[in-house]
């Protein structure tokens, strides 16, 4: 079975199209699968919606994405387990990808994310760069990752020490198990953080972040545990 577990807080409004295109991809995979909503402390109709979705709901108040995707590992039933951004949107394709490197002998792996056009310019040319050394380095972003479950559990799971980061720790520590890959295919994930902050306040975001233990702190890390663009 495939689980895909979809951490959220607050994501009423993007959660219904993450889930479809959810749905849409794992039918078109022809294997048996569930997917699993984590809800984070929600305080508005993310639940109700992804249980209109049929998804399964599980409930957290932790406000640590990478605890709350472990939670939701722990909850699922499937031996592969894929790890899915409430505001992203996967194809049939990369989850058909995904499937035949496990097949071929991979223990896990990730997909490279762009935004959707209307994302600004700086953003587009924020993420190309950074999907570029990602790949180079080998390391999955965190919108998207699968593993299977006995490699995943090897891993250690996420690192619940990181507030952000948590999927740099584990691409490094799959790796140490066996092959891990980054599909040509690629993932759309939104662009709302982009567009709630200007370019030069990322920038001063990111250099925040570059202080010893600042990913070890959630109120070092506005761009994505404020309340402004998105929560995790």
């Amino acid at each position: 079975m495939l689980s895909f577990i979809v951490p959220a807080h607050n994501e009423e409004a993007f959660i219904r199209q993450t889930l479809r295109a959810i749905d849409a991809a794992a039918r078109g995979s022809g294997v048996a699968f569930e997917i699993v909503v984590v809800d984070d402390a929600s305080t508005d109709r993310t639940a109700a919606v992804a249980a209109a979705q049929g998804a399964r709901i599980v409930g957290a108040d932790v406000r640590q994405i990478a605890a709350v995707r472990n939670i939701g590992a722990r909850a699922a039933f499937g031996d592969v387990l894929f790890f899915v951004d409430a505001d992203t949107i996967v194809s049939p394709e990369v989850v058909r990808a995904a499937l035949a490197r496990l097949d071929a002998g991979a223990v896990g792996g990730g997909a490279s994310p762009v935004f959707e056009a209307d994302t600004p310019r700086w953003a587009h040319v924020t993420i190309d760069f950074t999907v570029w050394f990602m790949r180079i380095a080998g390391w999955a972003a965190g919108c998207f990752i699968f593993a299977r479950r006995d490699a995943f559990e090897r891993a250690g799971g996420f690192d619940e020490r990181y507030f952000a980061s948590e999927e740099i720790h584990l691409s490094r520590a799959l790796k140490r198990i066996g092959p891990f890959v980054i599909l040509r295919e690629r993932v759309v994930t939104s662009g709302r953080k982009a567009r709630a902050f200007s370019a030069s306040h990322a920038l001063w975001l990111a250099i925040r972040m570059l202080r010893p233990g600042a990913l070890r702190q959630r109120d070092q890390l506005e761009f994505w545990y404020s309340k402004k663009g998105t929560d995790r």
